[in-house]
């Protein structure tokens, strides 16, 4: 059946949203029709189907199919088998502690019809990571006075994937190696065609195309060699010269390709994700019992919290295998004596702060706004050391913890909370912080050091450990959730698989080998693992 063949390649990449996925994996499954569901249309399409095998109730299909796995969205997969008549469908998720590889399967009430297996495995020509180095003899001479200033671009089916450092004043120019993952060159095709486009740098930004040439993978990959000398060709002074030979020459000097451990090999090793939400139970939010205030309990819909809450929460909860979560606020006077505290368990349990699944931190932050009385200042730093005591007892790579704060967005300790950030970069952690209402966000900006690297005391954080998104961003005009949330939920989570990377690789912990697959008592059907 070509159908699987001509939309495997549709979903490569995401024109819309510019993403190339953050890994596929191969799903083996004994079964028929596998579908898809849209992140945001919620539309189930189909995505291939397996062979048919004849006469028999234990079939072994041969089909695999290839998906793209994105650790931020909640990716549903729904099968359906067919005999005669329809045999029953199953639903799940990809990532339900993502490597479960048994599944009983839903059918026909009061009958129960069998068991599917599942097994599904990252392909690893995702995981490798090429190091390369050119140079270029004999450029054309652009420029008016002097030479060339040449740099050049590496563009896979036609986006830019790398762009090399400009060196100056050469028509003979030595680029510096550089690395980049083989998925973002090629995509597991070897044989897909890289484009290489050569340019005269211009400080005016109208840089002048000297040439190109293509390649691919699988030509990069042979080295060093008379293969790897290439025609630097520019086809419009080609068809204007009629001696023109070419603009010069660019060799591959050295070429090399490394394995590296992903997200999913930490995880299907058993590294565990522990999830603690903070909550900011300061005045400026304004009273709960108005509409206007940011902690407003509308009894038809929840609050911008309680929103936020619920669609970071229901993704990271998949990694979590206990799902309890301790649950934090902070800026509020706690009864009976009203004493302000800037770190206290909404279900009141100093104790025992954790709470039972989304659901049980729902309810204990709607118990808490009952209680305690809003108040202040706005201080973060509490709460990071809170989780920052629990990362720095586990640093054997066993266990990573995501803070996710949700806050107003006037921070008052704002020195302290960089300390405490700068101090939690050398741990096992991650920092989500999610704004709500209308504040100016600038010192959260600041926290998430995507731009500038954020510093206390002089010291520099060892790792980019915060990522902030104003929740206002995800409201549509309509005032649809739905489907702003799941883009919440992906934005807020796109960094936490580099972050965890980051962590685990500057600390050389390597994943602890996965446990052979599921294979349900007493059956003997023989499955082969991928």
């Amino acid at each position: 059946m070509d159908k699987l063949e001509d939309m495997s390649s549709v979903y490569d990449f995401d024109p819309i949203t510019g993403n190339i996925p953050a890994t596929k994996v191969e799903i083996t499954v004994s079964l028929c029709v596998l579908y898809t569901q849209g992140v945001e249309t919620k539309q189930w399409r189909e995505f291939g189907r397996t062979e048919v095998i004849d006469n028999t109730l234990n079939p072994d299909f041969v089909r695999k199919y290839i998906l793209d796995y994105f650790f931020e969205e909640k990716q549903n997969l729904r099968f359906d088998f067919r005999l005669e008549k329809p045999l029953g469908i199953s639903t799940f998720q990809i990532n339900s502690t993502p490597f479960k590889n048994a599944c009983q399967k839903k059918g026909i009430p009061g009958k129960k019809c069998g068991t599917i297996i599942l097994s599904a495995e990252e392909l690893s020509n995702c995981r490798d990571s090429a190091t390369m180095q050119f140079c270029a003899n004999k450029l054309d001479k652009k420029d008016f006075f002097g030479k060339s200033d040449p740099f050049h671009g590496l563009l896979q089916k036609f986006t830019i994937c790398h762009k090399t450092e400009v060196v100056k004043n050469t028509l003979n120019p030595v680029w510096q190696p550089f690395t980049i993952p083989v998925r973002a060159l090629c995509n597991g095709d070897y044989d897909r065609t890289i484009k290489v486009e050569v340019y005269d740098w211009d400080r005016d930004g109208s840089h002048d195309f000297i040439g190109d040439f293509t390649t691919s993978y699988r030509e990069l990959a042979r080295g060093q060699s008379q293969f790897n000398v290439y025609e630097v060709i520019n086809t419009k002074k080609k068809m204007k010269k009629k001696k023109y030979v070419n603009s010069g020459t660019v060799t591959l000097l050295s070429f090399s390709v490394e394995s590296e451990f992903t997200f999913l090999d930490y995880i299907k090793g058993g590294t565990q994700i522990n999830f603690t939400v903070a909550i900011d139970f300061t005045a400026s939010n304004g009273n709960p019992s108005q509409s206007t205030s940011l902690h407003y309990m509308n009894p038809y819909q929840l609050n911008a919290y309680a929103m936020a809450l619920k669609a970071v929460g229901e993704i990271i909860q998949d990694y979590d295998s206990d799902k309890m979560f301790p649950a934090l606020g902070f800026g509020a006077k706690l009864p009976p004596d009203g004493r302000v505290s800037h770190e206290f368990p909404l279900n009141g349990n100093m104790e025992n702060p954790y709470c039972n699944g989304i659901e049980g931190i729902l309810e204990a932050y709607h118990q808490s706004l009952k209680t305690v009385q809003l108040y202040g200042p706005t201080n973060f730093a509490p709460v990071v050391n809170h989780v920052a005591r629990y990362a720095a007892a586990v640093q054997d790579g066993s266990q990573y913890f995501v803070l996710l704060i949700i806050t107003d967005g006037v921070i008052s300790d704002m020195a302290q909370t960089k300390e405490a950030i700068v101090n939690g970069a050398k741990l096992p952690m991650s920092i989500i912080i999610v704004g709500v209402g209308q504040a100016e966000f600038d010192a959260m900006v600041e926290l998430d050091g995507d731009d500038i690297r954020i510093s206390s005391r002089g010291k520099l954080a060892e790792r980019d450990i915060v990522q902030f998104v104003p929740f206002r961003d995800y409201m549509d005009r309509t005032g649809n959730h739905v489907l702003s949330m799941a883009r919440l939920a992906k934005d807020v989570l796109a960094e936490i698989p580099d972050q965890f990377i980051s962590y685990m690789k500057s600390r050389g912990i390597k994943p602890n080998p996965a446990p052979p697959p599921y294979t349900p008592p007493g059956h003997t059907h023989h499955h082969t693992q991928i």
